[in-house]
This record gives structure tokens, sequence and C-alpha cells, in this order.
């Protein structure tokens, strides 16, 4: 007895299976591929472009303007809603292909879901080499699109039709897997996109993938338990996947009940709103002072949904007591045996809630409360401090740029930031008002993230002030998508900080023998170094050529006033706040931990020289956990 069957084509019939996935979790559903993000070329306009069309009543359609930037969208989205909802991508082949490559890195590195659809080559080959074909000389069957392999969770090339069913439903399992996610590249060559085929109607049912809590093994929960108990000093450290997994109320519920201080990730940062007594702000190279010191002296670490980068770790030289070992609580096992740490793996939110259950009337020593709370307040002044402006008609700072921001928004306004100096200021000063108000890129870093991400933070939650933070250099690396949010009428707020150059990496530079070496932009001098006058760009009026009010602020004053009207706009704004380059410029609070940037072994200028001594210092901190 045949099955019934419906004739489409490869690209329709994929449009229209994903049209009907969805995630669920404690009974909350998402649709998983929320909408499609496309540049149209020769390898998709015929396949998914044309299916985009068929299918326009059940699959929203979004115009981008870089593959790179829609992929950083489709991020924000998905980072904003927990995971439980993704977008796709589409491209043609080639160079648009390849444009994914760096959103894609961002993606598995962060841990989030994206789906990306890049067309391929012909798969029957009718000429060689087409339009775009890289000719491998040795391997025919390799395109520009495996360039994505490495930094997929989940790669297929759809070759023929019927191996789109099992390629798709792949995706979708991986997608939806909170151990597992991150991109997923389905290579779509632009013949097969066409070709029709008999697909089984069930194909085309709606799915509902269920996005598991898994809870700790009763053996791993047992050690857990006597490790938190025979602690004198316990710090727990709060990763992006307590957000992940909405485990902020169970944490809550297990710092109020034992008195273990939480420091926190930039990817964790608002695990605990500012103002909780136990939180301590950022940890590591980037962290308050109050958290580095109790880090310092903690003997047990428990890490919540965190993968331990180096800036947490400050390059392995932050965990100093003789004795400290690791507690690790993750959804994944690669994550959770890091550091040589006794494990829980399972869901963040599950994991605290079960110790809490099996902690029952533990408390850390009252003594150990008050020295963290005295060192809390402590670096509350040092905030204030750096946020405090007096002057109304001085020139502001980055410091109390961030004071004007921390004064104008609300309980659920989103910051969004990804590179430069201003992740170092925020993680270390930011006050964190409510779980999701804290969005900071910083596993890849990647510079032009901030602005595409707003839009996809403003499309996962319409209504929600939405501000990226941007300096000159991070805005030149892509502003495109300004026209998207204009032509969506999404009234995401940028803040343009202008310092003429990469001010974060010509401070690490001067840090390591470097002498700040083409990290300004400035015109070139008679000695043939970049140390002449500031180039005369206009950064605020390209903002405005592109559809953006643009609200001008010279003074700190100005500032507040700009930043309250952008808040209280209906369009998109820009803050364009220039600093004054040559004056003297207050600094944020230093570095409390260190961050290994190998620096020349021998060198003849003095710079470097001095840098290397400091380096071996620091360096021989460092220890390996095992």
């Amino acid at each position: 007895m045949s099955r019934p069957t419906i004739r489409l084509t490869v690209a329709q019939a994929l449009v229209r299976f994903l049209s009907v996935q969805y995630t669920e979790r404690d009974g909350e559903r998402h649709r998983l591929i929320a909408g499609t993000w496309g540049i149209f070329g020769h390898g998709n306009v015929a396949g998914i472009g044309q299916a985009l069309v068929e299918y326009a009543d059940v699959m929203p359609y979004h115009q981008g303007r870089n593959e790179q930037a829609m992929v950083h969208a489709a991020v924000g989205h998905a980072r904003h809603l927990d995971r439980l909802s993704a977008q796709a991508v589409t491209t043609s082949i080639g160079p648009g292909a390849t444009n994914l490559v760096t959103g894609a890195a961002l993606a598995t590195v962060n841990r989030l879901p994206v789906l990306l659809l890049p067309g391929d080559y012909f798969a029957t080959r009718p000429a060689d080499p087409l339009l775009q074909q890289l000719e491998h000389p040795t391997e025919a069957d390799v395109s520009v699109n495996d360039t994505l392999r490495p930094v997929s969770r989940y790669f297929d090339r759809i070759n023929r039709p019927e191996a789109l069913i099992p390629a798709a439903l792949q995706a979708m399992r991986v997608l939806a897997d909170p151990a597992e996610t991150g991109a997923v590249t389905l290579a779509l060559p632009q013949d097969v996109q066409a070709e029709a085929y008999d697909w089984p109607e069930e194909f085309f049912a709606e799915r509902v993938w269920r996005v598991r809590r898994p809870v700790p093994d009763p053996v791993e929960l047992a050690e857990a338990v006597r490790a938190i108990r025979a602690a004198r000093r316990p710090l727990l450290v709060a990763g992006g996947g307590v957000h992940h997994s909405r485990a902020e109320e169970a944490l809550r519920a297990f710092v109020d009940a034992t008195g273990v201080p939480v420091a926190v990730t930039q990817a964790g940062k608002g695990a605990l709103r500012h103002d909780h007594p136990a939180d301590l702000g950022g940890i590591g190279h980037t962290g308050t002072a109050v958290a580095d010191d109790l880090a310092r002296t903690a003997d047990l670490v428990v890490g919540v949904g965190t993968r331990y980068s180096d800036f947490t770790t400050a390059s392995g030289t932050l965990f100093q007591h003789p004795d400290v070992r690791f507690l690790n609580l993750n959804i994944t096992g690669f994550d959770a045996h890091k550091l040589a740490a006794r494990t829980l793996v399972c869901d963040a939110r599950a994991g605290l809630e079960k110790l809490l259950e099996a902690l029952d009337g533990h408390r850390v020593d009252p003594a150990y409360e008050a020295e963290y709370r005295a060192g809390k307040e402590r670096w509350e002044q040092i905030v204030g401090a750096a946020y405090r402006a007096d002057d109304e008609h001085a020139v502001p700072t980055q410091t109390q740029l961030l004071g004007a921001l921390d004064a104008v928004v609300g309980e659920d306004d989103v910051i969004i930031n990804a590179a430069g100096s201003l992740p170092g200021d925020l993680h270390k000063l930011w006050r964190a008002r409510s779980p999701r108000q804290y969005h900071l890129e910083y596993g890849y870093s990647c510079m032009g993230y901030e602005i595409p991400a707003a839009i996809g933070v403003q499309q996962a939650a319409p209504g929600t002030p939405v501000w990226a933070l941007v300096g000159d250099g991070t805005y030149l690396m892509m502003p495109t998508e300004i026209v998207t949010a204009v032509q969506e009428g999404l009234p995401i707020n940028l803040v343009l900080v202008q310092n003429h150059g990469y001010a974060s990496i010509g401070g690490l530079s001067e840090s390591v023998g470097g002498e700040r070496f083409g990290t300004a932009y400035r015109h070139r001098a008679a000695d043939g170094t970049f140390t002449g006058a500031p180039l005369p760009v206009d950064l605020a009026a390209n903002a405005a050529s592109l559809g953006m009010e643009v609200l001008r602020a010279k003074t700190v004053g100005e500032l507040r006033a700009a930043l309250t009207a952008a808040r209280a706009s209906d369009r998109p704004t820009c803050v364009y706040v220039e600093t004054d380059v040559d004056g003297p410029t207050p600094t944020a609070p230093p570095a409390e931990a260190w961050w290994d940037v190998p620096v020349a072994e021998t060198a003849s200028r003095a710079a470097a020289v001095e840098a290397r001594e400091r380096y071996d210092h620091e360096v021989a901190g460092r220890r390996r956990h095992l």
C-alpha cells in the first residue's frame, strides 16, 4: 500500500518542512525556524528564493545586506529566546556562501543555533567549471562550502532529493539539542534545489522537538553535595548556560539558602541582579576586584554552564588556592570535565534544584559572607566613581557614557556589545537589572556583531528597547544592517563612540611591546607611520545617510539628553559621541587579573624587552589543574 505523496521541488519541500518544526520546553512552544534571512544570487534564487515566494504565508522572509550580518542577526534572535527558536540564512554560491563562515564560527563557539542554507555547485555537473567554482585538482567533490565544516555542528550536502529527508531531520535534532547546538549547514546544489520529487506527506506533518532537562546522576550528585559541604570558601561561577536553561530563579534560591557567592562570565552576567548581596560581578581578566580576590582564595569553584575561557580563568593564573578543586554543572560532558573537575552532567536549572534540595540546611560561614559583602560594597564605590560626571559641559569618558546609559535604561532594555574596550568596562561596571539585559558576544568577540544582533533581538522581543554599543572600528566593519533596521521599522538604538582607531587593541599593543603600531585611524606622517592628524571621517553623517536619526553629543549634558531622546524614539536612532583624542582620558578600573598574550622573547626595542620581563613574571603563576 503506497503512502500519499506530494510533488515539490527540493527547495519547496525544505521550506515547507521548516515551517512546521517546533520546540517545546516546560510547556512553552516556539517555532524552531522562525524566519529566513536571504540574499539571492544565481546559486539560490531559482531554488530557495522561489520556494520562499511559494510559501511566503508560512515562512517569514528577512532581507539582509551582508551574509555574515544575517547570521549575526539570527544568533542575536536565538540567544534572546534562550535557544528555543532559531532562524535560517540562505545565500548564493561563492562569496555569499563563504561570507557565512565567520557568523557560523560565532554561533558554534557560543553554542547558539542557526541554520545555514548556502547554494552549491551543480550535482549533475553539466558544465565544469561553473561561475564562482573553486576547482580542486585532486578532490572534485570539494566546494567552497566545505569551509563551513569545521565551524558547523552538523554539515551535509544534499546531492539527491531523497537525501533531504534524513538530513533535515538530523539538522533539526542538532539545532534543538541543548548539548549539541550551534551552526548547522545544509549545502544545496543549485540544480538539486530546483529538482522535483514525490515527497511523503508525513514529512510535512508538524513535529515538536522536546528540549530536555536532564537531571544529575545520583552518584555524581552525592559527590557534589559532599564537596560543597566540605568547602570553607566556595565560589560559584555562572556562565551562559544559566540563561539558556532559564535557571536564574533556581540560582537565586540556591544562593539565598547557602550563601555561596556568585561571580559571572561575560555570557553569564545578569544571572543574579546586580544588587543581590551575593552577586560579585564579572570574573577573570575583566572581572571585579572582589570576584577575583575570592577566586584566588576559593577552595571549591562551582562552575554552572560555563566553558572556562581564558578570560574567565585569567589564562590559568586566577585560581591559586593550593587545594582548589572544581565542580562543574554543565549539560555537556565536554565542558563539565574541564579543569579535572567533579561533574554534574545535567541541565543547569534541574541541577541547581537538586543541589539545593540535597544541601538542606547548609550555609557558608557568616564570616565568609561578611567578607564578600564588604568587598562588594567597596567595588560599588569604584563603579560609582567611574560613572560619576559632575561637569555637564565636559567631554564624556567611556565609563561616564555607561553611567549616563545606566541612568536611562529600564529593567527590560537590552545592551549589546562584542568587541573593543567596551566589553571590559561593561563586564566590570554594568549593573544588570534583568536576565536578558546584558547581551555580550565574547566567545568569538566578533567586530560587527552588534548592529545585526540588535535587529535579531528586536525581532525576538518587539517593543524592547535595544542598544548596540560600538566603537568606530567596529562600526566601519559592518554598518550595513542599519538599512535593514530602517526598512523593517525596527527602532534599534546605536551608541557610536568615535575614538579614531582600535582603542582596545592599541592599549593591548602598548602593554605587549607593540607600541600601538597600526591601531590608530590617522593620516600617514612624514616618517611613514600613521601618527598624523585624525582622519576626517564623519560616521554620524554616514549613519544618517543610511536612514538613521542621528543625535550628536559633545558633552556629558548633551549625552544624557540624547540617550533619553533615543530611548523614546520610535525609529532607528544613533547617539554619536566623539572623544577628545588629544587630551587626557580617564581610564576604567585596571584589570584585576592577567591575560596571556605572548610577547616577543627577544627584541631590540625597549618597550618589547620590558613587556617580556612582565610577561615572564606573570606566566610563572600559571597552574594546570590536574
